[in-house]
């Protein structure tokens, strides 16, 4: 039964817009305008947008909903939500260009509001708050909430499981008197609890049958009450509920997870950083190479563990270092290549390219084989000499390519899987699954490549052999495995290795027709990292979404080691090229050492 207080005039009135998906032309962005010409006219005292502006964060989509949202006259604090981090044409930077930050705090009357962005950045993985920001979350309300200050907090997701990293968030905020924290994504309404904090998941633009409008929400600190109201486009607010402030916080459940590791393992943290690490590992004789969320490009001793040298950049790092014998190229989100001397961490070199990059590279005989946005290229490291760049793309590339005899094979995120001449950058052959949706792309894969096939996964939940000479499929699977962008191979090729949704490593034969020829549980249950799947002295490697790691014996088939790392997303494993140590970096901003026997 929803419970009526009288509002005080002190009450705080908030109007927030969640999940409009707008992109130019479709029937949001007409009801966007509507709901905008409505919140200018109510007695709001702030607007709120907690992400989900586009449906793809294509610069085109960003810009076209600022142009809107430009029209509101009341002040007004913005995030994005997943559908500009995940694919987002600019790697996330243009979000930042258009409003200044990812993320807000502001006073109004005696209410701290604060929000920040949560991902997932540039692949797909669980909601995650970067390092840096739950430090300038904590620091920020530290300063801020003064005696008889409350706290509204914001994000795109709510404080539940669907963050990973949600009890680090959750123990930042019962630090501070929070009156409630507030979220969309699920395009839907409800309350819950986490350790006493209320939280409130709101509605979005658009809630189907006709159904178009906006959250008002009114704070009454006087009275510690707080109102939530429906507001249909046209019609009257309807109090959706009214409920009690309440500061009464709980502790987190203790579950302590013991980790055992059989004779001949080891598992070792090896570096923490103060930032987010959404890279994959360069690895050399003496350096681990890495790029974080706060744009900085590092090189770790790998005997000390010390942070030998660290360059800038201007955006978030999402592309592996790509390694040579004297420099290091770091493929950037500002629309750069920077070659960097590895000893001294120095720019050597810069090339201005049209757009981010995100992919992988693979330096093999002294030329980097690079994908960028709507380009593939061939450069020659040490004389800093494109050699050649094949064009015909329409979107990114974000994974690392196949360099094997005269064939560059690859994905990216135009639908198509393309296989290019290494010495001429020419079109062998491109194929495409049937379908034009961008993302169900093999965009986010390493293809594993046979001297006659070449297998891929994607997130249409289907594996497929296409002949590696010109293309023409062999054989497709739409089976119980649910296959998505986490692929491998046996070090002999003639195995490829699947991680299943359902949390599960499939082997699969590369052989002329599909066979599975086993199956194990590796015990993650719902799974969806894009983390290759590595196979290393007769060991299969598996990392997961929640910082897992799982190893089988690729001989008996057994699970052998299950290790918890963290709690995010692991980026990719690299082999050290002297030693045969693994190398791994999670979301969190760890790097770990993995020895196997």
């Amino acid at each position: 039964m929803l419970v009526l207080v009288p509002l005080m005039a002190q009450a705080q009135k908030f109007a927030i817009l969640s999940d409009i998906h707008v992109t130019p032309g479709n029937a949001n962005e007409g009801k966007l305008r509507e709901a905008v010409a409505e919140i200018n006219g109510c007695d709001a005292d702030v607007v709120l947008l907690t992400g989900d502006l586009t449906n793809e964060g294509s610069d085109e989509q960003l810009r076209n909903v600022k142009a809107i949202l430009d029209g509101i006259t009341k002040p007004f604090y913005i995030i994005p939500g997943n559908h500009e981090n995940n694919w987002s044409q600019s790697a996330c930077k243009t979000f930042n260009d258009l409003w200044g930050n990812d993320r807000f705090v502001f006073e109004v009357g005696q209410l701290v509001v604060v929000g920040m962005n949560c991902g997932p950045f540039m692949k797909m993985g669980d909601g995650h708050i970067k390092q840096e920001d739950l430090l300038w979350l904590d620091k920020t309300l530290s300063e801020r909430v003064t005696p008889g200050k409350r706290v509204l907090s914001v994000n795109h997701y709510p404080i539940l499981d669907d963050l990973d990293n949600f009890q680090d968030y959750v123990n930042v905020l019962k630090k501070y008197p929070v009156v409630t924290h507030q979220c969309g994504h699920y395009h839907s309404w409800k309350q819950y609890e986490t350790c006493g904090i209320s939280g409130l998941m709101v509605r979005a633009l658009d809630m189907g049958s006709g159904n178009y409008g906006y959250t008002l929400l009114n704070v009454d600190l006087d009275r510690d009450w707080i109102h939530v109201y429906n507001k249909e486009l046209g019609k009257e607010p309807e109090l959706k509920y009214a409920y009690k402030i309440n500061l009464d916080f709980e502790a987190f459940p203790t579950s302590e997870v013991t980790n055992i590791v059989p004779t001949g393992f080891s598992v070792s943290k090896v570096y923490a950083d103060n930032a987010s690490i959404f890279t994959r590992l360069g690895v050399d004789a003496q350096n681990i190479y890495f790029g974080n969320s706060l744009g900085y490009a590092k090189a770790l001793d790998k005997k000390s563990g010390q942070v030998k040298w660290a360059y800038k950049t201007d955006a978030m790092l999402f592309s592996r270092p790509a390694v040579d014998k004297k420099s290091v190229v770091i493929p950037t989100a500002d629309k750069r290549l920077v070659w960097l001397d590895k000893k001294s961490g120095k720019a050597t070199y810069e090339y201005a390219a049209n757009g981010p990059y995100v992919a992988d590279g693979v330096v093999l005989d002294g030329i980097l084989y690079q994908g960028g946005y709507k380009t593939f290229q061939a450069w020659d490291v040490k004389r800093h000499k494109l050699l050649w760049a094949y064009n015909d793309i329409n979107n990114y590339c974000q994974a690392a390519p196949v360099v094997d005899g005269n064939d560059v094979v690859f994905g990216a995120w135009d639908t198509y899987l393309r296989t290019l001449d290494r010495k001429t950058g020419a079109l062998r052959w491109q194929w495409n699954n049937g379908k034009n949706v961008n993302l169900y792309s093999p965009g986010n894969v390493v293809p594993v490549v046979t001297p006659d096939k070449v297998v891929v996964v994607a997130p249409d939940r289907v594996t497929t052999a296409v002949s590696r000479k010109d293309g023409t499929q062999l054989w497709r699977v739409k089976n119980e495995n649910k296959v998505r962008e986490s692929l491998g191979h046996s070090e002999d090729g003639r195995v490829a290795y699947a991680k299943t949704m359902d949390g599960e490593l499939v082997a699969m034969s590369t052989g002329d027709s599909y066979e599975l020829l086993w199956k194990g549980d590796a015990g993650l249950g719902y799974e969806h990292a894009p983390c290759i799947v590595l196979e290393h002295k007769g060991h299969v490697v598996l990392g997961s979404r929640r910082g897992m790691l799982v190893v089988f014996d690729a001989h008996t088939h057994e699970r052998v080691l299950t290790y918890k790392m963290g709690s995010s997303e692991v980026n990719g494993f690299e082999v050290d090229p002297v030693t045969g140590d693994i190398y791994c970096s999670l979301i969190e901003g760890s790097i770990y050492r993995i020895t196997l026997p």
